[in-house]
């Protein structure tokens, strides 16, 4: 659950990124009133990268170990006990309508 808000994350700061280094080598950098030093924003533009791609990096990491917290054995115990759970209470439906 929490490797989506991470992926999440790590989108919005590849578009800003890729935002910021558009900026930096489009002319809008020589308009009055706008910051005009282009190699700045192409250096926020490859921070924000780079953070991106780290929060990436820790969405992914936090999705394969919350997969293998649940390929454990208390993990597989406890998915087996609800399956049964859930099956059992099928089968009691069952025999009250039939």
């Amino acid at each position: 659950m929490l490797s989506r808000n991470l992926y999440i994350l790590a989108a919005t700061l590849i578009v800003f990124s890729l935002l910021c280094y558009v900026i930096g080598f489009t002319g809008i950098t020589h308009e009055v009133g706008a910051p005009s030093d282009s190699s700045l924003w192409r250096t926020i533009g490859i921070v924000l990268l780079l953070l991106g791609l780290f929060t990436a990096l820790l969405g992914v990491l936090q999705g394969m170990f919350e997969q293998a917290e649940r390929r454990t054995p208390g993990g597989q115990t406890n998915i087996r006990r609800e399956y049964r759970n859930q099956r059992q209470a099928g089968k009691n439906q069952q025999k009250r309508r039939g």
